[in-house]
């Protein structure tokens, strides 16, 4: 048996002990050889998943994510630092001995039990009785709106009730985190957004700590409480959605999350808690929130597409430039214009159809854009 250490005591600010996570990773390294070459999959990585916590690891193909959840599972061993389930240490735990279970992209039901098999097969093999048996899958198939489907077959089903079947069986065993590698990238959009909200409501009624990877900023930005969004083997940021997508804090998260227009500008005037970038025929005024700048810094910004007004007249108040539009994109619910400013940038914008779109602006016409102050973002400000 493996002995297992408990996770460091965390105070919080007045001293007393903070609630074990359910998850803690210390100093995270994960390194192999390729091809006579030291590679490193993971970087470093310090993390705490909460009690109960619908948890995201984000990013694209090769940025570490799915090395990271392996070694939550116990499928891969770290090359250095620490795993903590629960305040124990179960580094080096086998992940048939770690109280997680895990979901696949390909969902390994099998084809030639029922419904009501597949997921009793993990109960059924732990010894429990058939009564018990029979209750617990019940309420789990009820939970995941499969009462009725029982007797089906994994063929007989579609995508996302196979899906649902998956969980299911990952559920009933009661596991204490359960862990989700691109659960749904094999359903095409309208199930993948609509098994979204349903992942969230079951997550919410039983309960149990949910780590998600993937790299659809749509699906991290929907279901989850925080995101760790990954790139090249780190943490670039680890906060709310909301915050992610309104603070980014560098140019790659800013970037990756949504659509976002990156501006870089010197600093013209500094007064009260923001500073005022000359750009093009117009200005930006940006928030500092508390971080030191000087007239002459140059600042990188972004303000994303939907912030931004555009319209024919000449603001006279907060930050504005002229552009001129060089594309017309119809998308339903909205119409994107790509512009470019006075300044040379190019910059997108969304505008909904709300409103008759359709007499904003055309390809080639002059315009001007503006925004209000505190929906430009200084990247690398507090």
């Amino acid at each position: 048996m493996t002995e297992t250490s408990p996770a460091p005591v965390r105070d919080d600010p007045e001293g007393t002990p903070a609630a074990v996570p359910a998850i803690e990773l210390a100093g995270v390294r994960k390194s192999f050889q390729a091809y006579g070459e030291t590679v490193h999959a993971v970087r470093d990585i310090d993390l705490t998943v909460h009690e109960g916590e619908f948890f995201s690891l984000l990013g694209p193909s090769g940025c570490g994510k799915t090395t990271t959840m392996r070694m939550i599972a116990g499928f891969e061993d770290p090359t250095e630092g620490a795993v903590y389930l629960h305040g124990e240490d179960v580094t080096g735990v086998p992940a048939n001995k770690r109280d997680v279970n895990m979901v696949f992209q390909s969902y390994a039901l099998f084809p030639h039990m029922s419904v009501f098999d597949n997921v009793a097969f993990g109960l059924r093999r732990r010894g429990v009785d058939k009564a018990e048996t029979r209750k617990r899958v019940g309420a789990m198939l009820e939970i995941v709106d499969l009462t009725g489907r029982e007797k089906r077959r994994p063929s007989e089903l579609s995508g996302g009730q196979q899906q649902r079947v998956a969980l299911a069986r990952a559920l009933v065993n009661r596991p204490r985190a359960l862990l989700l590698d691109e659960p749904l990238g094999a359903l095409d959009l309208k199930l993948r957004q609509a098994m979204q909200v349903e992942l969230k409501r079951i997550q919410r009624e039983v309960g149990i700590t949910f780590v998600y990877v993937t790299h659809d900023q749509g699906e991290a930005l929907t279901m989850s409480d925080r995101i760790a969004v990954m790139n090249d083997g780190g943490i670039e940021q680890l906060d709310t959605p909301r915050a992610i997508y309104e603070r980014p804090a560098s140019r790659f998260v800013a970037g990756f999350i949504g659509t976002s227009n990156l501006i870089t500008g010197q600093i013209t005037a500094v007064g009260g808690d923001g500073a005022e970038i000359g750009y093009g025929e117009g200005r930006i005024v940006v928030p500092l929130n508390g971080a030191s700048r000087a007239v002459g810094d140059t600042v990188e910004l972004t303000v994303r597409p939907e912030k931004i007004v555009i319209g024919g007249e000449r603001p006279d108040r907060g930050s504005y430039t002229s552009a001129t539009v060089a594309e017309v994109v119809y998308l339903g619910t909205s119409t994107s214009y790509l512009v470019t400013t006075a300044a040379g940038d190019d910059v997108t914008v969304f505008v909904q159809n709300a409103t008759n779109a359709d007499d904003i602006a055309e390809r080639g016409s002059r315009v001007w854009l503006s925004w209000e102050p505190r929906h430009s973002y200084a990247i690398g400000t507090a």
